[in-house]
């Protein structure tokens, strides 16, 4: 089992930059892939970004291409999402998760879940 609390959230003016940290108790995070993902108001959760257990592969939703990049420390049991060139559709709650699998895309393959943190990008 693993327990995720996700912070560094709030408001940036379109352009600007921000980085989401996803810190993660329990004695097995190393074995997981991580993802995050986002969901606007009425909208439904969608897939970010992931990365393999390891840190040595990642995958990116087309839209953040580019722009966001996901990272890992095993050592200190947190996962990073980097966020740069923020645009306004970027605005959601950002929630971090763990998989057994990868790569994965849908929130189904996560079993553990944060809280979310919420990101709005202001024009």
């Amino acid at each position: 089992q693993v327990q995720l609390v996700e912070s560094g959230g709030g408001l940036v003016q379109a352009g600007g930059s921000l980085r989401l940290s996803c810190a993660a108790s329990g004695r097995t995070f190393s074995s997981y892939h991580m993802g995050w993902f986002r969901q606007a108001p009425g909208k439904e959760r969608l897939f970010v970004a992931a990365i393999n257990w390891r840190g040595g592969t990642t995958v990116y939703a087309d839209s953040v291409k580019g722009r966001f990049t996901i990272s890992r420390d095993n050592a200190k049991s947190t996962v990073y999402l980097q966020m740069s060139s923020l645009k306004p559709e970027d605005t959601a709650v950002y929630y971090c998760a763990a998989a057994t699998v990868f790569p994965a895309r849908e929130p189904t393959s996560y079993a553990h879940w944060g809280q979310g943190t919420q990101v709005t990008v202001s024009t």
